[in-house]
Protein backbone atom coordinates (compact mmCIF):
# COMPACT_ATOMS: atom_id res chain seq x y z
CA UNK A 1 0.00 0.00 0.00
CA UNK A 2 2.76 2.43 0.95
CA UNK A 3 4.72 1.45 -2.21
CA UNK A 4 1.65 2.03 -4.39
CA UNK A 5 1.07 5.38 -2.74
CA UNK A 6 4.70 6.31 -3.32
CA UNK A 7 4.44 5.38 -6.99
CA UNK A 8 1.28 7.43 -7.22
CA UNK A 9 3.02 10.41 -5.65
CA UNK A 10 5.97 10.04 -8.05
CA UNK A 11 3.61 9.90 -11.02
CA UNK A 12 1.82 13.00 -9.79
CA UNK A 13 5.16 14.77 -9.29
CA UNK A 14 6.28 13.85 -12.82
CA UNK A 15 3.04 15.24 -14.26
CA UNK A 16 3.47 18.41 -12.21
CA UNK A 17 7.07 18.87 -13.35
CA UNK A 18 6.10 18.26 -16.97
CA UNK A 19 3.33 20.83 -16.71
CA UNK A 20 5.68 23.34 -15.06
CA UNK A 21 8.25 22.77 -17.80
CA UNK A 22 5.60 23.43 -20.42
CA UNK A 23 4.54 26.65 -18.72
CA UNK A 24 8.18 27.73 -18.37
CA UNK A 25 8.87 27.02 -22.04
CA UNK A 26 5.78 28.98 -23.11
CA UNK A 27 6.61 31.88 -20.81
CA UNK A 28 10.24 31.89 -21.96
CA UNK A 29 9.25 31.95 -25.61
CA UNK A 30 6.87 34.84 -25.01
CA UNK A 31 9.43 36.88 -23.08
CA UNK A 32 12.32 36.17 -25.43
CA UNK A 33 14.46 34.88 -22.58
CA UNK A 34 15.05 31.41 -24.02
CA UNK A 35 18.75 30.68 -24.44
CA UNK A 36 19.65 30.68 -28.12
CA UNK A 37 21.82 28.09 -29.85
CA UNK A 38 25.37 28.79 -31.02
CA UNK A 39 26.13 27.87 -34.65
CA UNK A 40 29.43 28.03 -36.51
CA UNK A 41 29.55 29.53 -39.97
CA UNK A 42 31.99 28.47 -42.68
CA UNK A 43 33.54 31.00 -45.04
CA UNK A 44 33.01 30.08 -48.69
CA UNK A 45 33.59 33.44 -50.36
CA UNK A 46 35.24 36.79 -49.72
CA UNK A 47 35.09 39.90 -51.92
CA UNK A 48 36.53 43.35 -51.32
CA UNK A 49 35.77 46.88 -52.51
CA UNK A 50 39.01 48.81 -51.83
CA UNK A 51 38.57 51.79 -49.53
CA UNK A 52 39.88 54.20 -52.16
CA UNK A 53 37.03 53.64 -54.63
CA UNK A 54 35.14 56.61 -56.10
CA UNK A 55 32.40 57.48 -58.57
CA UNK A 56 31.84 60.75 -60.40
CA UNK A 57 28.76 62.74 -59.43
CA UNK A 58 26.02 62.98 -62.10
CA UNK A 59 26.76 65.53 -64.81
CA UNK A 60 23.72 67.58 -63.79
CA UNK A 61 24.71 67.73 -60.11
CA UNK A 62 25.88 71.10 -58.70
CA UNK A 63 29.62 71.73 -59.07
CA UNK A 64 29.98 71.63 -55.27
CA UNK A 65 29.47 67.83 -55.39
CA UNK A 66 32.73 67.35 -57.33
CA UNK A 67 34.67 67.41 -54.05
CA UNK A 68 33.35 65.55 -51.01
CA UNK A 69 34.27 65.84 -47.34
CA UNK A 70 34.95 69.57 -47.23
CA UNK A 71 33.23 70.06 -43.86
CA UNK A 72 34.69 67.26 -41.79
CA UNK A 73 37.10 69.28 -39.64
CA UNK A 74 36.25 69.28 -35.94
CA UNK A 75 35.56 73.03 -36.13
CA UNK A 76 33.33 72.48 -39.23
CA UNK A 77 35.30 75.05 -41.23
CA UNK A 78 35.55 74.38 -44.94
CA UNK A 79 38.59 72.48 -46.26
CA UNK A 80 39.20 73.26 -49.92
CA UNK A 81 42.49 71.44 -50.59
CA UNK A 82 41.98 67.81 -51.64
CA UNK A 83 43.86 65.21 -49.56
CA UNK A 84 45.11 67.47 -46.76
CA UNK A 85 43.46 66.19 -43.56
CA UNK A 86 44.33 62.71 -42.28
CA UNK A 87 41.48 60.43 -41.25
CA UNK A 88 41.60 58.79 -37.83
CA UNK A 89 39.50 55.98 -36.35
CA UNK A 90 36.49 57.31 -34.46
CA UNK A 91 36.92 54.43 -31.97
CA UNK A 92 40.45 55.51 -31.00
CA UNK A 93 41.10 57.67 -27.95
CA UNK A 94 41.39 61.43 -28.64
CA UNK A 95 44.91 61.57 -27.24
CA UNK A 96 46.00 58.39 -29.08
CA UNK A 97 44.37 58.68 -32.49
CA UNK A 98 44.93 55.79 -34.91
CA UNK A 99 45.48 57.17 -38.42
CA UNK A 100 43.75 55.42 -41.31
CA UNK A 101 46.16 56.49 -44.05
CA UNK A 102 43.48 58.23 -46.13
CA UNK A 103 43.10 61.99 -46.26
CA UNK A 104 40.14 64.33 -46.80
CA UNK A 105 38.62 65.99 -48.79
CA UNK A 106 38.11 63.68 -51.79
CA UNK A 107 37.88 64.37 -55.48
CA UNK A 108 34.63 62.69 -56.53
CA UNK A 109 32.15 60.79 -54.41
CA UNK A 110 33.53 57.89 -52.33
CA UNK A 111 31.97 54.43 -52.56
CA UNK A 112 31.83 53.73 -48.83
CA UNK A 113 29.74 52.74 -45.91
CA UNK A 114 27.47 49.92 -47.10
CA UNK A 115 24.62 50.10 -44.58
CA UNK A 116 22.13 47.65 -46.12
CA UNK A 117 22.12 44.78 -48.62
CA UNK A 118 19.60 42.82 -50.68
CA UNK A 119 20.37 39.64 -52.60
CA UNK A 120 18.79 39.77 -56.05
CA UNK A 121 18.99 36.02 -56.60
CA UNK A 122 21.20 36.02 -59.68
CA UNK A 123 24.55 36.44 -57.94
CA UNK A 124 24.20 40.24 -57.72
CA UNK A 125 23.36 42.44 -54.75
CA UNK A 126 21.97 45.89 -54.17
CA UNK A 127 23.75 47.85 -51.42
CA UNK A 128 22.74 51.13 -49.81
CA UNK A 129 25.46 53.64 -49.08
CA UNK A 130 25.63 55.41 -45.72
CA UNK A 131 25.02 59.15 -45.25
CA UNK A 132 28.66 60.14 -45.79
CA UNK A 133 30.83 61.14 -42.84
CA UNK A 134 28.73 60.14 -39.86
CA UNK A 135 26.55 63.14 -39.04
CA UNK A 136 24.11 65.67 -40.46
CA UNK A 137 26.44 68.64 -40.08
CA UNK A 138 29.52 67.20 -41.83
CA UNK A 139 27.91 65.53 -44.87
CA UNK A 140 26.27 68.24 -47.05
CA UNK A 141 28.55 67.34 -49.98
CA UNK A 142 28.20 63.54 -49.68
CA UNK A 143 25.64 62.26 -52.18
CA UNK A 144 23.21 59.47 -51.26
CA UNK A 145 23.25 56.43 -53.54
CA UNK A 146 22.55 52.76 -54.11
CA UNK A 147 24.80 50.37 -56.04
CA UNK A 148 24.15 47.08 -57.75
CA UNK A 149 27.21 44.86 -57.33
CA UNK A 150 28.42 41.54 -58.62
CA UNK A 151 31.09 39.97 -56.40
CA UNK A 152 33.39 37.31 -57.80
CA UNK A 153 33.82 35.07 -54.78
CA UNK A 154 36.78 33.27 -56.34
CA UNK A 155 38.92 36.29 -57.23
CA UNK A 156 37.60 38.65 -54.54
CA UNK A 157 36.87 41.38 -57.11
CA UNK A 158 33.60 43.33 -57.17
CA UNK A 159 32.00 44.66 -60.36
CA UNK A 160 29.76 47.73 -60.18
CA UNK A 161 26.78 47.29 -62.49
CA UNK A 162 24.73 50.38 -61.68
CA UNK A 163 24.67 53.39 -59.36
CA UNK A 164 21.44 55.22 -58.48
CA UNK A 165 21.60 58.69 -56.90
CA UNK A 166 18.70 59.72 -54.65
CA UNK A 167 16.79 62.90 -55.51
CA UNK A 168 13.65 64.79 -54.51
CA UNK A 169 12.56 66.31 -57.81
CA UNK A 170 8.90 66.33 -56.85
CA UNK A 171 9.50 67.96 -53.45
CA UNK A 172 7.99 65.14 -51.40
CA UNK A 173 10.24 65.81 -48.41
CA UNK A 174 8.56 68.43 -46.18
CA UNK A 175 11.80 70.11 -45.13
CA UNK A 176 14.50 72.18 -46.80
CA UNK A 177 17.25 70.08 -48.38
CA UNK A 178 20.87 71.06 -48.98
CA UNK A 179 20.49 71.39 -52.75
CA UNK A 180 17.09 73.06 -52.51
CA UNK A 181 17.59 75.47 -55.41
CA UNK A 182 19.02 72.98 -57.89
CA UNK A 183 17.02 71.48 -60.74
CA UNK A 184 17.45 67.77 -59.94
CA UNK A 185 17.48 68.26 -56.14
CA UNK A 186 19.91 65.45 -55.39
CA UNK A 187 19.92 64.34 -51.76
CA UNK A 188 22.95 64.45 -49.47
CA UNK A 189 24.00 63.13 -46.08
CA UNK A 190 22.83 66.38 -44.52
CA UNK A 191 19.26 65.60 -45.61
CA UNK A 192 18.88 61.93 -44.69
CA UNK A 193 20.88 59.19 -42.99
CA UNK A 194 19.84 56.20 -45.10
CA UNK A 195 20.64 52.95 -43.29
CA UNK A 196 18.25 50.23 -44.47
CA UNK A 197 16.13 49.40 -47.50
CA UNK A 198 13.75 46.93 -49.12
CA UNK A 199 12.74 46.45 -52.75
CA UNK A 200 9.03 45.71 -53.19
CA UNK A 201 7.85 45.51 -56.78
CA UNK A 202 9.31 48.46 -58.66
CA UNK A 203 9.57 50.61 -55.53
CA UNK A 204 12.41 50.91 -53.02
CA UNK A 205 11.65 51.65 -49.37
CA UNK A 206 14.36 53.28 -47.27
CA UNK A 207 14.69 53.56 -43.49
CA UNK A 208 16.34 56.75 -42.23
CA UNK A 209 18.05 57.49 -38.90
CA UNK A 210 17.67 61.27 -38.75
CA UNK A 211 13.90 61.43 -38.30
CA UNK A 212 13.54 58.56 -38.12
CA UNK A 213 11.65 58.58 -41.41
CA UNK A 214 10.38 56.04 -43.92
CA UNK A 215 10.87 57.03 -47.56
CA UNK A 216 9.76 55.45 -50.83
CA UNK A 217 11.74 55.99 -54.02
CA UNK A 218 11.48 54.66 -57.56
CA UNK A 219 14.11 52.69 -59.48
CA UNK A 220 15.73 55.96 -60.60
CA UNK A 221 16.13 57.26 -57.08
CA UNK A 222 13.28 59.80 -57.08
CA UNK A 223 11.39 60.21 -53.79
CA UNK A 224 7.72 59.32 -54.19
CA UNK A 225 6.48 59.31 -50.59
CA UNK A 226 7.56 60.32 -47.10
CA UNK A 227 6.33 59.06 -43.73
CA UNK A 228 7.10 60.15 -40.20
CA UNK A 229 7.34 57.40 -37.60
CA UNK A 230 4.37 56.66 -35.38
CA UNK A 231 4.96 54.78 -32.11
CA UNK A 232 2.22 54.25 -29.54
CA UNK A 233 0.03 56.66 -31.50
CA UNK A 234 2.53 59.53 -31.42
CA UNK A 235 5.19 60.87 -33.78
CA UNK A 236 8.66 59.63 -32.76
CA UNK A 237 11.49 62.11 -33.16
CA UNK A 238 15.24 62.31 -32.78
CA UNK A 239 17.12 65.62 -32.29
CA UNK A 240 17.71 65.62 -36.07
CA UNK A 241 13.99 65.50 -36.92
CA UNK A 242 12.96 68.54 -39.01
CA UNK A 243 10.40 69.65 -36.37
CA UNK A 244 12.87 69.64 -33.45
CA UNK A 245 14.46 73.02 -32.85
CA UNK A 246 16.83 74.63 -30.38
CA UNK A 247 15.06 76.80 -27.75
CA UNK A 248 15.48 80.55 -28.12
CA UNK A 249 16.17 80.94 -24.41
CA UNK A 250 18.98 79.09 -22.60
CA UNK A 251 17.73 76.30 -20.37
CA UNK A 252 14.69 75.56 -22.48
CA UNK A 253 13.61 71.95 -23.09
CA UNK A 254 14.06 70.07 -26.36
CA UNK A 255 11.55 67.25 -26.73
CA UNK A 256 12.46 64.00 -28.54
CA UNK A 257 12.39 60.29 -27.66
CA UNK A 258 14.85 58.70 -30.12
CA UNK A 259 18.58 59.15 -29.53
CA UNK A 260 20.65 60.72 -32.29
CA UNK A 261 21.91 58.03 -34.69
CA UNK A 262 19.54 55.45 -33.19
CA UNK A 263 16.79 55.57 -35.83
CA UNK A 264 16.21 52.84 -38.41
CA UNK A 265 19.45 50.92 -38.73
CA UNK A 266 17.69 47.78 -40.02
CA UNK A 267 14.43 47.21 -41.86
CA UNK A 268 13.03 43.87 -43.02
CA UNK A 269 10.06 43.16 -45.27
CA UNK A 270 7.58 40.31 -45.08
CA UNK A 271 8.19 37.71 -47.79
CA UNK A 272 4.92 38.65 -49.53
CA UNK A 273 5.87 42.35 -49.56
CA UNK A 274 2.83 43.33 -47.52
CA UNK A 275 4.62 44.68 -44.46
CA UNK A 276 7.82 46.52 -43.60
CA UNK A 277 9.50 45.95 -40.23
CA UNK A 278 11.72 48.96 -39.39
CA UNK A 279 14.00 48.30 -36.41
CA UNK A 280 15.32 51.10 -34.22
CA UNK A 281 19.00 50.92 -33.34
CA UNK A 282 18.54 52.15 -29.80
CA UNK A 283 15.89 51.91 -27.07
CA UNK A 284 13.17 54.55 -26.87
CA UNK A 285 13.22 57.19 -24.16
CA UNK A 286 10.39 56.93 -21.66
CA UNK A 287 9.59 60.45 -20.48
CA UNK A 288 7.50 59.21 -17.54
CA UNK A 289 10.35 57.17 -16.04
CA UNK A 290 13.13 59.41 -17.38
CA UNK A 291 14.92 56.35 -18.73
CA UNK A 292 15.35 54.22 -21.84
CA UNK A 293 13.12 51.20 -22.30
CA UNK A 294 14.42 48.12 -20.48
CA UNK A 295 13.22 44.76 -19.23
CA UNK A 296 14.82 43.52 -16.01
CA UNK A 297 17.75 45.85 -16.63
CA UNK A 298 18.26 44.86 -20.27
CA UNK A 299 17.63 47.38 -23.03
CA UNK A 300 15.29 46.43 -25.85
CA UNK A 301 14.59 47.87 -29.26
CA UNK A 302 11.29 48.28 -31.10
CA UNK A 303 10.54 46.41 -34.32
CA UNK A 304 7.64 48.35 -35.85
CA UNK A 305 5.18 47.32 -38.55
CA UNK A 306 4.16 49.36 -41.61
CA UNK A 307 1.39 48.25 -43.98
CA UNK A 308 2.68 48.81 -47.52
CA UNK A 309 -0.74 48.53 -49.18
CA UNK A 310 -2.51 50.82 -46.72
CA UNK A 311 0.53 53.15 -46.55
CA UNK A 312 0.31 53.49 -42.77
CA UNK A 313 1.66 52.19 -39.47
CA UNK A 314 -0.33 49.31 -38.02
CA UNK A 315 0.53 50.04 -34.39
CA UNK A 316 1.91 46.54 -33.89
CA UNK A 317 5.49 46.00 -32.73
CA UNK A 318 7.89 43.43 -31.33
CA UNK A 319 10.70 43.90 -28.83
CA UNK A 320 14.26 42.87 -29.58
CA UNK A 321 16.24 42.44 -26.36
CA UNK A 322 19.94 43.28 -26.55
CA UNK A 323 22.37 40.75 -25.13
CA UNK A 324 24.45 43.56 -23.65
CA UNK A 325 23.27 47.11 -22.95
CA UNK A 326 24.62 49.69 -25.42
CA UNK A 327 25.04 47.08 -28.15
CA UNK A 328 23.73 48.12 -31.55
CA UNK A 329 22.03 46.34 -34.41
CA UNK A 330 23.36 46.50 -37.94
CA UNK A 331 20.80 45.07 -40.37
CA UNK A 332 17.57 43.07 -40.51
CA UNK A 333 16.16 40.79 -43.22
CA UNK A 334 13.55 38.04 -43.14
CA UNK A 335 14.36 34.36 -43.75
CA UNK A 336 10.74 33.26 -44.12
CA UNK A 337 7.29 34.35 -42.95
CA UNK A 338 8.15 34.33 -39.24
CA UNK A 339 11.94 34.30 -38.86
CA UNK A 340 14.59 36.87 -39.66
CA UNK A 341 18.29 37.72 -39.35
CA UNK A 342 19.57 40.59 -37.21
CA UNK A 343 23.16 41.72 -36.71
CA UNK A 344 23.89 42.60 -33.08
CA UNK A 345 27.30 44.07 -32.31
CA UNK A 346 29.32 45.99 -29.79
CA UNK A 347 31.16 49.24 -30.50
CA UNK A 348 34.65 47.78 -30.65
CA UNK A 349 37.00 47.22 -33.57
CA UNK A 350 40.16 45.19 -34.06
CA UNK A 351 41.56 41.87 -32.85
CA UNK A 352 41.83 40.98 -29.17
CA UNK A 353 45.49 39.99 -29.47
CA UNK A 354 46.31 43.56 -30.57
CA UNK A 355 44.39 45.21 -27.73
CA UNK A 356 46.05 47.91 -25.65
CA UNK A 357 47.28 46.47 -22.35
CA UNK A 358 47.50 49.79 -20.57
CA UNK A 359 46.75 53.30 -21.72
CA UNK A 360 45.41 53.78 -25.24
CA UNK A 361 48.14 54.14 -27.89
CA UNK A 362 48.10 54.59 -31.68
CA UNK A 363 49.63 51.13 -32.23
CA UNK A 364 46.97 49.05 -30.44
CA UNK A 365 43.18 48.73 -30.29
CA UNK A 366 41.85 50.58 -27.24
CA UNK A 367 38.34 49.07 -27.66
CA UNK A 368 38.81 45.70 -29.39
CA UNK A 369 35.91 43.79 -30.93
CA UNK A 370 34.31 41.28 -28.54
CA UNK A 371 30.69 40.84 -29.66
CA UNK A 372 29.77 40.55 -33.37
CA UNK A 373 26.89 38.19 -34.10
CA UNK A 374 24.16 37.39 -36.59
CA UNK A 375 21.00 36.31 -34.75
CA UNK A 376 18.07 34.36 -36.10
CA UNK A 377 14.84 35.52 -34.45
CA UNK A 378 11.19 34.52 -34.54
CA UNK A 379 8.33 37.04 -34.84
CA UNK A 380 4.78 35.74 -34.79
CA UNK A 381 1.24 36.96 -34.11
CA UNK A 382 1.51 35.23 -30.74
CA UNK A 383 4.52 37.27 -29.57
CA UNK A 384 3.47 40.59 -31.14
CA UNK A 385 3.76 43.26 -28.47
CA UNK A 386 6.23 41.04 -26.64
CA UNK A 387 9.75 39.84 -27.27
CA UNK A 388 10.96 38.33 -30.52
CA UNK A 389 12.50 34.94 -29.72
CA UNK A 390 16.21 34.49 -30.34
CA UNK A 391 16.61 31.08 -31.99
CA UNK A 392 20.37 31.01 -32.53
CA UNK A 393 23.42 32.97 -33.63
CA UNK A 394 26.66 32.85 -35.59
CA UNK A 395 29.77 34.44 -34.09
CA UNK A 396 31.39 36.66 -36.73
CA UNK A 397 34.64 36.64 -34.76
CA UNK A 398 35.02 32.86 -35.14
CA UNK A 399 34.08 31.83 -38.68
CA UNK A 400 35.64 28.61 -39.95
CA UNK A 401 37.92 28.98 -42.97
CA UNK A 402 39.23 25.45 -43.61
CA UNK A 403 39.71 26.05 -47.33
CA UNK A 404 41.46 29.43 -46.96
CA UNK A 405 38.81 31.43 -48.79
CA UNK A 406 39.67 34.67 -46.97
CA UNK A 407 41.56 37.35 -48.87
CA UNK A 408 42.57 38.86 -45.52
CA UNK A 409 41.75 38.34 -41.84
CA UNK A 410 42.17 34.56 -41.55
CA UNK A 411 44.59 32.74 -39.23
CA UNK A 412 44.92 29.02 -38.55
CA UNK A 413 41.63 28.23 -40.23
CA UNK A 414 39.60 30.88 -38.42
CA UNK A 415 38.33 34.05 -40.10
CA UNK A 416 37.26 37.12 -38.13
CA UNK A 417 35.13 40.14 -39.03
CA UNK A 418 36.29 42.61 -36.33
CA UNK A 419 34.69 45.80 -37.68
CA UNK A 420 32.92 48.34 -35.50
CA UNK A 421 29.98 48.72 -37.90
CA UNK A 422 28.89 45.46 -39.49
CA UNK A 423 25.71 46.60 -41.21
CA UNK A 424 24.75 44.12 -43.95
CA UNK A 425 23.15 40.68 -43.78
CA UNK A 426 20.77 38.81 -46.08
CA UNK A 427 19.83 35.29 -47.08
CA UNK A 428 21.41 34.19 -50.36
CA UNK A 429 19.85 30.72 -50.57
CA UNK A 430 18.83 27.85 -48.29
CA UNK A 431 22.44 27.29 -47.21
CA UNK A 432 24.18 30.67 -47.37
CA UNK A 433 24.04 34.18 -45.97
CA UNK A 434 25.97 37.27 -47.05
CA UNK A 435 27.46 39.70 -44.51
CA UNK A 436 29.16 43.06 -45.10
CA UNK A 437 30.62 46.01 -43.20
CA UNK A 438 30.26 49.77 -43.26
CA UNK A 439 33.87 50.97 -43.51
CA UNK A 440 33.15 54.54 -42.27
CA UNK A 441 35.63 56.03 -44.76
CA UNK A 442 38.01 57.44 -43.59
CA UNK A 443 37.30 56.68 -39.94
CA UNK A 444 37.72 52.92 -39.28
CA UNK A 445 40.77 50.67 -38.88
CA UNK A 446 39.37 47.40 -37.56
CA UNK A 447 41.09 45.02 -39.97
CA UNK A 448 44.65 46.30 -39.56
CA UNK A 449 46.33 48.96 -37.44
CA UNK A 450 47.08 52.13 -39.38
CA UNK A 451 45.09 51.07 -42.47
CA UNK A 452 41.63 52.24 -43.49
CA UNK A 453 39.10 49.41 -43.66
CA UNK A 454 37.81 48.27 -47.03
CA UNK A 455 34.20 47.38 -47.74
CA UNK A 456 34.19 43.60 -47.40
CA UNK A 457 31.50 41.11 -48.38
CA UNK A 458 31.62 37.54 -47.08
CA UNK A 459 29.62 34.49 -48.14
CA UNK A 460 28.96 32.16 -45.20
CA UNK A 461 27.70 28.59 -45.36
CA UNK A 462 25.06 28.39 -42.61
CA UNK A 463 22.67 25.55 -43.47
CA UNK A 464 21.90 24.40 -39.91
CA UNK A 465 21.58 27.98 -38.72
CA UNK A 466 19.02 28.84 -41.41
CA UNK A 467 17.03 25.66 -40.67
CA UNK A 468 16.99 26.17 -36.89
CA UNK A 469 13.58 26.57 -35.27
Amino acid sequence: MRIAALHSQEATMRLLLTAMAGVLATTTALTGAMADQAFTGKLVGHAIVPAFTFVNPPTDAPADMAISGKFTNNDRKRIDSVGTVMGTSFISAPDAARETGIKLPFKGQPVQGFSGIKAVGDGTFWVLQDNGYGSKVNSPDAMLMLHRLKPDWATGKVEFLRTVFLNDQDKKLPFQITLEGSEKRYLTGADLDVESFQIIGDQIWIGDEFGPYLIRIDQNGKVGAFFETMIDGKVARSPDHFAVSTPAVPGGAVSFNVRRSRGYEGMAASKDGRFLYPLLEGPLWNEATKSFETDEGREYLRILEFDVNAQKWTGRFWKYKLEINNNNIGDFNMVDATTGLIIERDNGEGEQHQACTGAAKPDCFNVPAKFKRVYKIEMTDANAGGFARKIGHIDLLAIKDPNTKAKQGSKEGVFTFPFVTIEDVDVVDASHIVVGNDNNLPYSTGRALGKQDDNELILIEATDFLKAK
